[in-house]
């Protein structure tokens, strides 16, 4: 697993693996575990893993005691065009104390429009939503629901952002911060505040690559002295842009 040029699939899995370590402990404490890079074959799974091969949860405290888990899984693959580490699939679950069912899921499906690709799901319920799933027959949430069952509000997939610009862990971490108060270390934020930039960075880099022609018109009018290439690559069609993808 290795592209023309680049680390293998697997270093770069467990260089992201330290990143988010460093990320994690760096915020809660150094009692948390540990990110690990497996292979699994066509995809790479990182994410704190036991001796055991299990994904363990993030423990969180408020005022000292233990309130919140984190479950956080990523699977890793090439990108379109086997240079750069992608996530094929990301999963972030928030769970209070010992209860099974989250209270909130971020997801990431690196393939899918539809449900959105990059959406938040939120375990409640509200009989005004309940009251509309029953009336969307015709759409897609009617069409996945059994009549005979109870609508509920984890089933909405609410779009954040598209494939670009997705919320990350670290807006998650400051979303746990600002309204639950979780307990952090000291210097947590300029952690925080360094990986954001790094993974904002990335996908604005990821963005010019899906339109290079808009990138360029702004950095000219800059500016900067942009040119264009001689030979024009090959542009894909915008439906299988993911900058455009809802």
């Amino acid at each position: 697993m290795k592209a023309d040029g680049a680390l293998p699939l697997d270093d770069l899995a467990a260089e992201f693996a330290d990143k988010l370590t460093a990320l994690t402990q760096g915020v809660l404490g150094d009692h948390t575990p540990r990110f690990h890079a497996v292979n699994m074959g066509a995809r790479i799974r990182v994410a704190p893993i036991s001796d055991s091969q299990v994904v363990q949860h993030i423990p969180i405290s408020v005022n000292g005691d233990p309130r919140l888990r984190l479950m956080v899984c990523y699977y890793c693959c090439w990108d379109g065009s086997s240079t750069f580490l992608a996530t094929d699939q990301a999963d972030i679950h928030l769970f209070y104390d010992t209860v099974t069912d989250p209270l909130i899921r971020y997801e990431y499906v690196r393939k899918s429009k539809e449900p959105p690709g990059a959406h938040l799901q939120v375990h409640a319920h509200r009989d005004e939503l309940a009251y509309l799933l029953r009336l969307a027959d015709a759409g897609r949430p009617g069409r996945g629901l059994k009549h005979d069952k109870l609508p509920r509000l984890s089933e909405l997939h609410f779009p954040v952002g598209g494939h670009r610009m997705r919320p990350s862990l670290e807006d998650v971490l400051l979303f746990l911060e600002r309204e639950f108060a979780i307990d952090t270390v000291p210097g947590w934020r300029a952690v925080v505040e360094e990986h954001l930039m790094d993974w904002r960075v990335t996908q604005l880099k990821a963005s010019v690559r899906d339109a290079p022609d808009a990138a360029a018109e702004v950095l000219r009018t800059m500016g900067y002295v942009v040119e264009s290439p001689r030979v024009p690559a090959a542009r894909p069609a915008p439906g299988s842009v993911k900058l455009y993808w809802a």
